[in-house]
């Protein structure tokens, strides 16, 4: 697990191995689970596949909220375990409950809205809306950590998939335009899976994508 500090709070990332499965089709993965926080205190971003990893990794911390980018298997599948683990509240977009629905018979415990924000450790997250790889989809803004939790609606070159059931290009390239490009170019850019990247070192492709095309 890595960590990047600043002042007290600080990311740290860990990366879990599991599978995703959709459309019928099912595929090996590597997930990022990020942790927000300092010493005393976190918030766990899309704890994926393994929930005791994630449950170490947090220690002996309070977890204010587990928050979900998004409703897909291979994000949500260990989230309800690790909520129990951890004993705090899982938090999904309601626009993605039918994801939700085809792995779990009971709610998530929360509701994520647009501009929704959770503090931790003296930090804000504030939750975007980017809907177009899933309905519900949601970045989390942190600018005192100079800092976005993208999940998978934008990765190290360019948006997420898009060309399965529920999702939508038009929608992730109006979602990327609107609400991540318009963040400061150093802002970095922690995705669901893979490596980091920045809102500068990605916006000047946006054309390309849209080209390119799902």
């Amino acid at each position: 697990m890595t960590g990047e500090q600043t002042q007290s709070a600080r990311i740290e990332n860990l990366v879990t191995s599991g599978t995703f499965s959709l459309d019928g089709g099912t595929w090996e993965v590597d997930n990022n689970v990020w942790i927000v926080g300092d010493d005393s205190e976190v918030i766990v971003i899309d704890p994926a596949h393994d929930p005791a990893a994630v449950a170490a990794a947090v220690g002996g911390r309070t977890t204010r909220a587990i928050l979900l980018t998004h409703g897909h298997d291979d994000h949500i599948r260990a989230a309800r375990e690790t909520a129990d683990l951890l004993g705090a509240p899982l938090y999904l977009h309601p626009a993605d409950r039918m994801l939700w629905d085809a792995v779990y018979d009971e709610a998530p415990d929360a509701q994520i809205a647009d501009g929704d924000v959770h503090i931790v450790a003296g930090v804000e997250l504030t939750a975007k809306h980017t809907p177009g790889h899933s309905p519900g989809s949601v970045c989390f803004v942190a600018p005192a950590l100079n800092a976005v939790f993208t999940g998978d609606t934008l990765f190290q070159g360019g948006p997420g998939a898009t060309g399965r059931s529920y999702s939508s290009f038009e929608t992730i390239i109006d979602s990327i335009r609107e609400t991540l490009l318009t963040l400061p170019a150093e802002t970095v850019v922690h995705t669901g899976h893979g490596g980091t990247t920045t809102i500068g070192t990605e916006a000047p492709h946006l054309q390309e994508w849209i080209d390119r095309g799902h």
